[in-house]
This record gives structure tokens, sequence and C-alpha cells, in this order.
């Protein structure tokens, strides 16, 4: 948890951040290279993308907005890996107008699949990226978290709504486009021709814990994020997780 090389132990990437180090230190392994070809579509000012730079590899964000790709250039530079980061405006559809074919060892698709018109096509698009021995992290929103935050909101009509719905969503004012269960990730990983390395529920709880109980009792977040940690590897708790995260790797990829 001290590494200062990770980004910061938060709830909302302490999960996501360890399976993708982990992922990324065998890939450096296999492949005897200490410096990787990272693609983060939709990676924003660069809340991974920087990190990762830190830790000697060369990402590409890809990512349609302008003011997240000049937040990422300056975050970047204050951080001295500008020369490792480099973004490009684009998005996960038409990624091949910005970025190569098959020249990647490591495709993130984070927070991606819930906004896109064709999450299949999407994942296809993240996939074809990829080396022949590659990783894909993908995270998406989670149904089920979803539906259990409603309901302990005391909001039943919208939690039984989310559940019904074909995209997940509570109702016309629900930001979140769509949700996804795990199966659907995963089946989704697996159509696009990935074998599924291992799937996480990230914020099983944190949600659902007053924020002041974290902020003010002595040791509370470490042992919050250690209860994170333990939970999210169960799949009985992938049901109930605010967001999925699956680790797909390629056929030629050695299993972890």
């Amino acid at each position: 948890m001290s590494d200062p090389m990770r980004p910061r132990a938060s709830l909302r990437t302490a999960v996501v951040w360890e399976v993708l180090q982990d992922a990324l230190d065998r890939r450096v392994k296999a492949t005897g290279r200490d410096a990787l070809d990272v693609l983060d579509t939709g990676g924003g000012s660069g809340n991974f993308a920087v990190p990762l730079a830190r830790l000697g590899h060369r990402v590409t964000v890809v990512d349609p907005s302008p003011n997240a790709l000049f937040a990422l250039e300056r975050r970047a530079a204050e951080a001295g890996v500008a020369d490792r980061v480099k973004g490009v405006q684009g998005d996960v559809h038409g990624l091949f107008d910005v970025v190569g074919r098959g020249g990647y060892d490591a495709v993130l698709c984070h927070g991606v699949l819930e906004y896109v018109d064709d999450p299949a096509e999407g994942i296809r698009n993240a996939v074809a990226a990829l080396r022949s021995e590659g990783v894909l992290s993908l995270l998406a929103a989670g149904l089920g978290g979803a539906v259990l935050a409603r309901a302990l909101a005391g909001h039943f009509k919208e939690a039984k709504q989310a559940l019904e719905d074909p995209e997940g969503r509570w109702g016309a004012g629900d930001p979140m486009p769509r949700r996804f269960t795990a199966d659907q990730l995963t089946a989704l990983v697996e159509d696009a021709g990935l074998r599924v390395g291992a799937v996480h529920g990230v914020r099983v709880f944190a949600d659902l814990v007053p924020g002041v109980l974290v902020d003010t009792e002595p040791g509370a977040l470490d042992a919050l994020l250690r209860l994170e940690a333990a939970a999210a590897e169960l799949s009985a708790f992938h049901s109930v997780a605010t967001q999925l995260h699956v680790l797909g790797e390629t056929r030629g990829a050695p299993e972890a």
C-alpha cells in the first residue's frame, strides 16, 4: 500500500491497480523488456497512464475530450514522464484511425463500454490493438451495485427498474447509459477471442459505508481497503459490486 510508484491507494483504484500491475509485471518477465507499450482507451487525464509511465512504460491515451488530453499533458509534465505519455483524440470505435493494430502489450478499457454504441465492437477493437501476447484490463459499471444502492436509499421502484432494464438503468434520470453483470463482461471478452484471466468486484463495500466513518475513524480506510481486496476475487460479491474488473489474456500469453 505504500508503494510510491502506484496511484494513491484509493477505494476506487486499489483493487484494479494491484491486478493490473501484477499482469504487467508478468508481461515484463515474459518479454524480457522493462518498458511495455500500453494503450489506455478513454484514459482521460491520466489516472492510470501517468503512474504507469512512472513505472517506465510507454503509454498512449486515446480520449475524445480535448480538455482531458490537455490535463493529461500537464499532469505527465508535472510527473516528469512527458516523454513516455502520448495523448491522441479519438474513441474506441474509431480506434485505428489514430493508433495502429497489434502494437500494444496491454490495453486498458476503463469506463468505456458504458458509453459506446456497440460494446462488442469496442472490445473487439481493443483486442485487435494487442500484440499476439498481451493483456486487456476491462473495467465497467456493475448492475448489482446500482440495484443495491437504490434499494438501500429507499428507491425500491428504481432498484427494480434497474434490475429489469436491458441496459441496467434505474430511470430517465440515471446518468449511467449502461451497466453489466460479470457474465456479460466475461462473455464479451471471450467472444473477442481472449481467455479470462481474472474477475474482480470493485467497490463492493466502499459506496455503502458512510464517508464520515472512513475519514474520522483511525485505521478505517486501511481496514476497508483490506476488506475490499479480500472480497474482490470472491464471485459471491461480484453481483453487488459497483464496478467489475475483468482481465483478459491473449491465447498466446502465459497464464497467471
